[in-house]
């Protein structure tokens, strides 16, 4: 009799368990894959569940950093957050809750769950990942601009945020050609083996996508270099009592101080000799030297020189005496006048005229 009690008591006891096993809520159906929205468009959200009508089911937006800025929706069918975009529908017939978005911004991009709360320590859980379409955004991290010395290696980096994710591409002021030898370059990253004086300039990262029209940032190259000087004309003629001008192009980067000299003596400003500098872009600037109603012992060798922080270079120019004058630089025009009669003749005219005549008259 004993044991067939303990038998009918086991055997109520399993099909006690099998019915609360059979009865525990699950969750059936939940909206996959990932639902993907552009922004100010609405999604919903399905998420069926079995055997739940005394169970609150909840929905969530998880928070990606930290777990415990999870933000509670909806309980069952009672709306938690106050946010009018926000809906929840009960579909009694097939036990399927309803999470619906209006006019979706890039702030509801998350992944929503749905929860059956068995008890504080046990629940059922499915997840809806809400992708939400937004133009690119270049990141703090990219680089902004570049200060390199000429030779050196260097890197620009460029990212963007953004979905779908974007796509970079490099191009350069003016579509000048890039150190990849092309005019554009598809990659996160723009390489320099050897950075010369030309790649001096701006780059533009631009990231694309297919939402909006891009976002682009100006990344400026300054390449640092030593003074580089040419000479357009090493040799210069010219004839007494005239002037001649000097020409020295300097490239340097930063700016350089610039002195001219005649036989290592220093020259400065005064009735013999006239200095200018004339800038033509942040690295070139072009000097003159005017040597001013040249004197006989001014035909000789001049140099400048340019220095900065990087280093110094020089070049030299050769004045020599010729017997006609050379036009231009500096000729002018020579007045004639006799009996209230003007005539302008130009210096070189006059001036051969006047050693013809010499000779002539010395033979």
């Amino acid at each position: 009799m004993d044991t067939l009690l303990v038998f009918f008591l086991s055997f109520l006891s399993l099909v006690h368990f099998n019915v609360c096993q059979q009865r525990r809520p699950t969750i059936s159906y939940i909206t996959q894959p990932e639902i993907v929205k552009d922004i100010g468009g609405d999604a919903q959200m399905n998420c069926s569940v079995h055997y739940a009508q005394e169970y609150p089911v909840v929905w969530m937006k998880l928070d990606p950093v930290d777990r415990n800025n999870d933000l509670t929706i909806t309980t069952s069918q009672t709306m938690v957050l106050n946010d009018p975009r926000f809906t929840i529908i009960l579909d009694k017939n097939s036990s399927t809750y309803t999470l619906g978005i209006n006019d979706i911004q890039e702030t509801e991009a998350a992944v929503y769950q749905c929860q059956v709360i068995i008890s504080l320590i046990d629940k059922e859980v499915a997840e809806v990942p809400l992708i939400v379409r937004r133009p690119p955004i270049i990141s703090d991290n990219s680089t902004r601009s570049v200060v390199v010395l000429a030779g050196q290696k260097v890197e620009l980096r460029c990212y963007a945020s953004g979905y779908p994710p974007p796509t970079i591409y490099w191009r350069r002021q003016d579509n000048a050609i890039l150190p990849t030898n092309t005019s554009v370059f598809k990659g996160n990253i723009l390489k320099f083996e050897k950075v010369k004086n030309d790649h001096r300039g701006t780059y533009y990262c631009v990231a694309t996508n297919v939402v909006g029209t891009g976002a682009r940032r100006n990344i400026y190259v300054e390449v640092e270099f030593a003074p580089e000087i040419e000479i357009p004309r090493q040799r210069l003629g010219q004839a007494l009592q005239f002037d001649a001008e000097l020409v020295c192009s300097i490239d340097a980067y930063p700016a350089p101080a610039i002195e001219w000299f005649k036989n290592r003596k220093k020259l400065q400003n005064s009735q013999h000799y006239r200095i200018s500098h004339y800038p033509n872009s942040d690295i070139n600037t072009l000097t003159r030297l005017r040597v001013i109603t040249i004197e006989k012992k001014q035909y000789s060798n001049y140099t400048c020189r340019a220095t900065n922080t990087l280093g110094d270079s020089s070049g030299r120019v050769e004045l020599f005496e010729t017997v006609v004058p050379i036009c231009p630089p500096a000729c002018g025009d020579y007045t004639y006048s006799s009996q209230g009669l003007k005539i302008n003749v130009p210096r070189t005219l006059f001036h051969a005229v006047f050693l013809a005549l010499l000779r002539y008259f010395l033979q």
